[in-house]
């Protein structure tokens, strides 16, 4: 009883390091820094996600007035050219707004700010990536979220029972595959539905990474079941499958992910436009 114990505590442990290590290393997390203007030390942080059908909100604290900010932006992956708007001053806060996009669109921004004669360039002039998706419920993200980390968590604590005394494997994988089909693949598509409008984006279809992962992880606990009913020693295979499903769940979150072409998203208006003229 003692050693599952210190199991379960190991699993939540790893489980808990992953989840933050996916999320700080994902492309979704915002880019935050400080810069220094005039002899004044500036922290700003740069969205890289938004969820919603409104305009995209830039906000930077300066508590300076007389500081002055301009936003960059255009569309991404096209040859648009640069679009320039100045930041507007209020309570102490630059504000900006990014256009809202269809599902999936991303835009690059750079802000440059400015005082006197000097000019700092946040996140070093590199472009920021921001990616746009519908407004997904509550009730589908929360769930989602819960059952995605319970998936990863059982999944651990199955292949450290390799360590127990007696492995008893059975109901911890059939948790596992239950919490992860439940969670990745009913909940997944839904959310995925609700953000970018296509319930499955991985393969054979795509190239989502995130549905990918999902549909590995799943493949992976299924050969785990199946060697556990036909195998005389499925304990490997069990193991192969948790540490299978650690490894890809190391690959940081939204990798890969939905991506709308505005190129071809063009040349459709264009022919629309063209057909009615």
């Amino acid at each position: 009883m003692k050693r599952s114990i210190w199991l379960w505590i190991i699993a939540f442990i790893l489980t808990l390091l992953t989840a933050v290590y996916q999320r700080m290393t994902g492309p979704t997390y915002p880019i935050s820094g400080k810069i220094t203007i005039d002899g004044k030390v500036i922290s700003y942080s740069l969205d890289r996600s938004h969820g919603g059908n409104e305009d995209h909100l830039i906000k930077i604290k300066t508590d300076d007035p007389n500081i002055f900010g301009l936003l960059l932006w255009k569309r991404y992956k096209t040859n648009d050219e640069w679009k320039t708007d100045s930041l507007v001053y209020n309570n102490g806060t630059l504000t900006g707004l990014l256009p809202h996009q269809p599902p999936a669109g991303k835009l690059m921004y750079k802000i440059t700010l400015v005082k006197n004669e000097n000019t700092s360039l946040l996140n070093e002039g590199n472009p920021v990536v921001i990616r746009f998706k519908g407004d997904v419920p509550a009730f589908i993200i929360i769930p989602h979220v819960i059952l995605m980390f319970l998936a990863m968590l059982l999944s651990t604590r199955t292949g450290l029972e390799f360590f127990n005394n007696k492995p008893n494997y059975k109901k911890l994988l059939y948790w596992t595959l239950g919490i992860l089909l439940l969670g990745g693949m009913i909940f997944g598509p839904i959310m995925q539905k609700y953000a970018f409008g296509e319930y499955w984006t991985g393969f054979p279809y795509g190239i989502d990474l995130t549905d990918n992962k999902t549909l590995l992880a799943v493949i992976g606990w299924l050969i785990a079941l199946v060697a556990l009913k036909k195998s005389a020693k499925p304990r490997f295979l069990i193991l192969f499958a948790s540490i299978f499903m650690f490894i890809i769940y190391m690959i940081p979150h939204s990798v890969l992910g939905s991506e709308l072409d505005y190129n071809e998203m063009d040349r459709q208006q264009n022919k629309i436009e063209q057909g009615v003229e």
